[in-house]
């Protein structure tokens, strides 16, 4: 772990296995709940060096982890290929995304700060964005590096400490390469650690007095505790939650173009993208082309050991979810769903799935899975069709595919965070604000201007030049 410096545990250590042969690659030590409080009060002393240093130092800094990235991506990919199961071309993706990430905080640390609100002979009045202290992140294990990259970047580039948890499925992708990206980056000792640990370091450092802001991204359910916890602590946050995105696919879409990008969606990286289709809704039109169409490109899909093989899908991230995401089908089925492609696993690899008349009361249908499922349902009429498209619960993400203009207008009334016209649901972008709501967030964001909103707080300022007399009892006799 990284607490003011690399150090050994008091209690043990967490294998780092390779997810699709089950190979040992190395270990790192697990944190305890002493461990959390130590971290948090080294980044308060630290932090207040950091807020200190200029935007534009700050932004440098940033800046020499792009470079770092570069140099070494041969070995962020392995890491990223081995520890979470990516592909070397979601891997490549990622490590782009992360750069991306830390050119847009770059960016957004030197932007203008301060507002004037007075300045004449009397007094100066401004209001300026400071740093909120030390801010609390917790990352997820399917996009290990950008989706804890990106909070810790935007927390750094506005003058914050940093404390991170990352996943212990992924905790060196995820933690111990970004504590190693911006040591050698110049970072001072102490901004920024690294705890990996099991659900009560996560626990310990919600719950942390010195922790001003949680940042999570993770799945509902967790993600209600966190903020239940952090809540009652009056502090701030930002939840990126699980989703159920819709999919729809209007009468007058691009079949084929509409099936590749569902496909696409439902199926990179093993499902485990929490913008992934949840419900391909598709007019009865055209619902057996369709699911025809989807189906033949999941059976075309090699899946397997990305480490060793050129494939298109690697292994589900645990035994654990590859039976729920298992569970979830055969429940589906037994229900009276039907299996057009798929449905079968060896260890952790899983086929790329499709299933039809799946009833509405099942976990496939209201859950998300998590896992390659392309959930596949008609509609008739267009109000039935919004009517699942808003009926899930979740709202991080939609995609529409039709003629242009009647995909926007239907798109519009979607209740969701992102919103992309005849696209895929899982695009990404570091300069756009995304989030979710309902069930799928807190509605806060990262990116576009949200880092400077999210990660800073105003702090009201007046310089009195000439004080005017004040008097408690006045003379009204004057």
């Amino acid at each position: 772990m990284f607490v003011g410096g690399w150090r050994g545990s008091r209690v043990g250590v967490s294998d780092v296995t390779d997810k699709a042969s089950g190979e040992i690659l190395a270990t790192v030590a697990l944190a305890t709940s002493l461990d959390v409080s130590e971290a948090c009060q080294v980044a308060v002393r630290s932090g207040a060096g950091w807020a200190s240093v200029s935007a534009e130092q700050r932004a440098a800094l940033l800046r020499r982890a792009i470079q770092l990235l570069e140099t070494h991506k041969d070995e962020v990919i392995y890491w990223l290929v081995r520890e979470s199961g990516s592909t070397k071309a979601k891997a490549n993706e990622e490590l782009l995304g992360a750069k991306a990430h830390l050119a847009h905080s770059a960016d957004v640390a030197t932007k203008p700060s301060r507002q004037i609100l007075k300045d004449d002979a009397e007094m100066l009045s401004y209001c300026e964005r400071v740093p909120l202290g030390v801010v609390g992140v917790i990352g997820p294990f399917n996009y290990p590096l950008i989706l804890s990259l990106r909070f810790v970047a935007a927390a750094l580039a506005m003058g914050n400490a940093v404390v991170l948890k990352p996943s212990l499925n992924t905790a060196v992708s995820g933690g111990i390469l970004i504590a190693r990206l911006f040591e050698e980056a110049g970072l001072p000792k102490g901004v920024l650690q690294v705890i990996p640990g099991e659900a009560e370091v996560g626990s310990a450092l919600v719950e942390d007095p010195n922790v001003t802001m949680i940042a999570f991204t993770g799945s509902t359910s967790v993600g209600k505790k966190i903020g239940a916890k952090a809540g009652a602590a009056l502090k701030r946050m930002t939840l990126e939650l699980g989703g159920k995105s819709p999919f729809v696919v209007l009468g007058d879409a691009d079949l084929d173009l509409a099936a590749r990008a569902g496909a696409f969606s439902t199926f990179f990286h093993q499902g485990q993208v929490c913008m992934a289709p949840g419900l391909h809704i598709v007019h009865q039109s055209i619902f057996n082309a369709y699911s025809e169409r989807v189906a033949e490109l999941a059976k075309a899909i090699r899946v397997g050991d990305p480490y060793r093989e050129n494939v298109g899908l690697g292994p589900i991230i645990n035994e654990k979810q590859r039976d729920r995401v298992h569970s979830i089908i055969e429940e589906a089925v037994a229900a009276g769903a039907q299996i057009l492609e798929g449905g079968t696993f060896r260890r952790l690899f899983y086929r790329p799935t499709v299933l039809i008349n799946v009833p509405h009361h099942t976990r496939a249908f209201t859950e998300e899975i998590f896992g390659p499922v392309a959930v596949i349902v008609p509609f008739d009429d267009e109000l039935d069709a919004l009517r699942l498209a808003n009926g899930t619960g979740y709202g991080l993400a939609a995609s529409v595919f039709g003629e242009l203009e009647h995909a926007k207008r239907f798109g519009k009334q979607i209740q969701t965070g992102m919103l992309h016209i005849n696209d895929r649901s899982t695009i990404a972008n570091a300069k756009a604000p995304v989030g979710g709501t309902k069930a799928s967030g807190n509605v806060s964001r990262v990116g576009h201007d949200a880092n400077i909103e999210d990660f800073t707080t105003w702090l009201w300022v007046t310089e009195t030049r000439r004080l005017i007399g004040y008097e408690i009892n006045p003379n009204l006799d004057k």
